[in-house]
């Protein structure tokens, strides 16, 4: 057997997908933060 199977399967999808994915789904979550974030801070301006 190989030690594949002890690592988690995150690990193993990661280096699937490629530095580019990775950096495309980092962005994504970091514009998303960046969107919730305002959003909260003109709701709470609001009240």
């Amino acid at each position: 057997m190989t030690d594949n199977s002890t690592k988690s399967p995150w690990i193993d999808r990661f280096k699937k997908m490629g530095v580019a994915a990775f950096l495309f789904f980092l962005i994504k979550g970091l514009v998303w933060l960046a969107i919730f974030f305002g959003l909260g801070k003109w709701l709470k301006s609001l009240f």
